[in-house]
């Protein structure tokens, strides 16, 4: 038994316990935990639901019912959960992932820059030059599949805005209907499901766990199914 063995000073002792224990241990200067990784427990704030409530409320209302920034709405709802004690700094600390905040910071220079230099503008045109001997749905096959590349790599309304004239003087030049044509620009652009560029999507990447391949599996799926419901839809529909 351990108790029976004399200790000399310098001895170390490797505790292999429960994560109860390690949780205990953990505070205890005497012992270096090894490990971090394992589920701790919440402190529970019954006393704070109140204060909670309100400022979740508080944050809805102003996405809902004022004009100001989803952003700043959702914010402010945050720091008042910190102020008021239902979340310490720390724990407002650890829940922001920083994957998320890099990833999106080193995104929207990306789209910024290939829109700005004309190289957006020279791939759409280029592309749809290729395609402009395809029938009607082939063109707007084409044109779906565009918009959905670009709105990956920058944003959707700058996507739209840079396909949608393009789009309606193909439409013109085919004798086409240029409002379909403008129509599946706007609804592909958000067609955002393949990989985790979409704020939406990386903002649940971090906290879910989940990777790029998870996002292209289930998302690859997603964008196929969108595409064909909707270039079908208009032509069943009859729009040309």
């Amino acid at each position: 038994e351990i108790r029976k063995v004399p200790f000399q000073a310098g001895d170390m002792i490797m505790v292999y316990t429960t994560w109860d224990a390690l949780e205990r241990l953990e505070k205890d200067r005497d012992f270096i935990i090894i490990t971090a990784d394992y589920p701790h427990k919440e402190e529970i704030r019954p006393h704070k639901l109140g204060w909670a409530l309100g400022f979740f409320a508080l944050a809805m209302g102003l996405v809902l019912f004022t004009d100001l920034k989803l952003s700043i709405a959702l914010l402010t709802g945050a720091i008042g959960m910190v102020l008021t004690g239902v979340l310490d700094i720390d724990e407002a600390y650890e829940a922001v992932s920083w994957k998320t905040v890099f990833l999106l910071a080193s995104l929207i220079p990306l789209g910024y820059a290939v829109e700005s230099t004309g190289t957006a503008k020279w791939i759409a045109e280029g592309v749809l030059t290729v395609v402009g001997d395809l029938p009607t749905w082939g063109i707007q096959t084409a044109l779906a599949v565009l918009a959905t590349v670009f709105t990956l790599v920058m944003s959707n309304v700058g996507a739209t805005v840079l396909l949608v004239p393009l789009a309606v003087n193909i439409a013109i030049g085919i004798d086409a209907n240029p409002s379909v044509f403008a129509l599946i620009v706007a609804v592909a652009t958000s067609n955002s499901f393949l990989i985790p560029t979409h704020q939406v999507n990386a903002l649940i990447m971090g906290p879910a766990g989940y990777r790029v391949s998870d996002f292209m599996k289930a998302g690859g799926i997603m964008t196929l199914l969108f595409l064909i419901v909707m270039i079908g839809t208009l032509n069943l529909l009859g729009y040309q």
